[in-house]
């Protein structure tokens, strides 16, 4: 019995999902305010999922799911809670956009997931600035691991070597075997020492690397302050008019001064002093410097007096303009931004702002900027110790202030399309060998984007977060996934009972019985990986971490009717003890 799964909300994220779970061989149910051309009527439901009747009609009341793909959170959480008041068991996967409000859900609510597409996609665009052609990501060890596709050519490093040289590593795990011959089960393959051959595809997972160790926050305060002191050269790009007016305002002070002393013998340097200042500023004193002069002294006072004023409100404005306005901010910006090897990303919304905690807390120095003052995320950026510039990206001497000749990588990620290739472009021109990295939301678009302008990557972060969407749409406490041709596979934690179907089994047994390929196991605390890890008969409490195609997922919790229920029951108490235990790895669920 396949699990029934409704999706609410079929617009061009809901109805990505709806497709990618029908093609996984799914039983699944889809929502719409509207029809779809070249869909069948019985797999559409036309209504308002916070309706009664319309939820009824989908079948919610036998549903094993619901998902919940609109982008409007109040009609997600509304929906959500008329589904529950009908079938208070059904499991909820929720696209969220407020990552907060999905954590309280997540907390208070049995059997919700919630998901975010920036949260989804961000890692993605980081692994693809640092140079890895990422399909996927997996949480493992509380990181998130890349994942690429390794296609055996002639030239490629593993050819001609042993699928079992490469299964020991700890900073590698192999996910998929796709040989080019045939069929072949991974663990299989190792056992009887199978050589890579040419056309043969190797999905693998690798451990990100720290860049450099935690440093002080004494040794990262010295550090910020050298870097300002090294790049004070930019203060002139932002001091200049300041300096160029109160320049002329000397002068003119200079001017008025010597001329006083110069028809006037018996007038002090300091009382002449005095009276130009007072005479420009407009605070007064020492008057009869120019009452007792001749009628052209008086003349000349007065022509200062003028210029003077008009001197000193340019210079007062645009000190202000400095100290209270954006100027100062701008300027101390520019002053932490690195001098090479950093990485720039445009936008900082909800992708960007992922992104850059993704590259900080792999050891990268990252630069923000932004045009919007009002960004819900500039003081969480701050926090983070990254530098934000405040202006538009899309600007030769906004990229030039950032470093871009130097930089390592820009990733344009901001909200427009157009906005996105057209920084890239401005970038591209300035340094033409820059890697660049643009969002952009129509998946077609994005291919013709790329080959056109030459752009090193370019991706859709709807594309990019539906099939996390579809997997934990149909069930397991997912951990990651990836998508190879048609083929999702996913990788979770599934914890053994007595009435698992791998109880008892060796992992090497189960694997090669149900085609999955094994990461690791938790038992009694340790962590058990590599050979070991084959030999390993699996017992009550363990949690097998594994990756397998979609379409064989049913086969871990519905194993027959008279089992279902005490594996569910065993299943929600695996969910509690993973939401209260900081334990094991995080799951992917935020």
């Amino acid at each position: 019995m396949k699990p029934k799964i409704i999706v609410c909300g079929l617009g061009q994220t809901g109805y990505r999902i709806f497709s990618l779970l029908r093609q996984q061989g799914a039983e699944v149910i889809g929502i719409s305010d509207r029809p779809i051309p070249g869909e069948r009527s019985d797999r559409i439901i036309i209504g308002d999922p916070r309706l009664t009747a319309t939820l009824i009609a989908a079948g919610i009341r036998d549903a094993h799911t619901l998902v919940l793909a609109s982008s409007d959170d109040a009609l997600n959480l509304e929906s959500l809670t008329r589904a529950r008041t009908i079938n208070p068991k059904v499991r909820i996967i929720n696209r969220i956009f407020n990552h907060t409000l999905g954590e309280h859900l997540d907390q208070t609510l049995t059997d919700h997931v919630s998901l975010s597409s920036a949260k989804l996609a961000a890692p993605i665009f980081a692994f693809a600035a640092l140079g890895n052609k990422a399909i996927g990501q997996l949480k493992l060890f509380n990181q998130t691991w890349p994942i690429r596709e390794e296609i055996i050519d002639s030239e490629h490093p593993w050819l001609g070597h042993k699928l079992s040289e490469l299964w020991e590593s700890r900073s590698r795990m192999l996910i998929y075997y796709l040989p080019a011959m045939g069929e072949s089960n991974l663990i299989a393959a190792i056992l009887e020492g199978q050589l890579l051959q040419v056309g043969d595809r190797i999905i693998v997972g690798t451990q990100p690397l720290v860049r450099s160790s935690q440093r002080s926050k004494l040794h990262s305060k010295a550090r910020s302050l050298l870097k300002t002191f090294a790049n004070l050269r930019k203060f002139k790009d932002y001091g200049r008019p300041v300096a160029l007016v109160s320049l002329a305002l000397l002068t003119t002070i200079f001017l008025a001064t010597l001329t006083y002393i110069s028809v006037n013998f018996n007038i002090s340097i300091a009382d002449a002093i005095y009276f130009s200042v007072g005479m420009i500023t407009g605070a007064g004193g020492k008057e009869e410097v120019a009452e007792t002069a001749s009628d052209t002294i008086k003349i000349f006072t007065a022509i200062m007096m003028i210029v003077g004023a008009g001197v000193i409100g340019i210079c007062y404005a645009l000190i202000n303009d400095f100290i209270l306005g954006s100027r100062l901010r701008q300027f101390w910006a520019v002053t932490q931004v690195p001098s090479r090897n950093h990485y720039i990303i445009c936008g900082l919304g909800g992708v960007g702002m992922r992104i850059a905690q993704q590259l900080i807390s792999q050891g990268y120095d990252v630069v923000a900027i932004e045009s919007d003052p009002n960004n819900r995320f500039l003081h969480s950026a701050k926090s983070l110790g990254i530098p934000v510039i405040m202006e538009e990206a899309n600007l030769a001497s906004t990229l030039k202030s950032a470093n871009v000749e130097k930089a390592a990588a820009l990733l344009t990620v901001t909200s427009n399309d157009m906005i996105n290739v057209e920084i890239a472009l401005c970038a591209k021109a300035l340094q033409p060998k820059l890697s660049v990295v643009v969002r952009n939301h129509d998946p077609q678009f994005s291919y013709s984007v790329q080959q056109v302008f030459e752009f090193e990557t370019v991706l859709c972060p709807i594309e990019l977060a539906t099939p996390s969407f579809a997997a934990a749409a149909l069930g397991g406490r997912i951990l990651g996934n990836g998508m190879t041709d048609d083929l999702l596979w996913i990788a979770l934690a599934t914890l053994i009972t007595p009435s698992h179907p791998f109880y008892g089994k060796t992992v090497k047994e189960a694997s090669q019985n149900a085609d999955f390929v094994p990461l690791y196991v938790e038992s009694q605390g340790r962590s058990i990986h590599g050979w070991l890890l084959l030999e390993t008969s699996l017992k009550s409490n363990d949690v097998l971490y594994l990756t397998m195609p979609a379409t064989e997922l049913e086969q871990l919790w519905r194993v027959n009717s008279s089992k279902m229920a005490s594996m569910g029951s065993e299943t929600q108490t695996f969910y509690s003890k993973e939401n209260n235990s900081q334990s094991l790895v995080n799951t992917q669920t935020n």
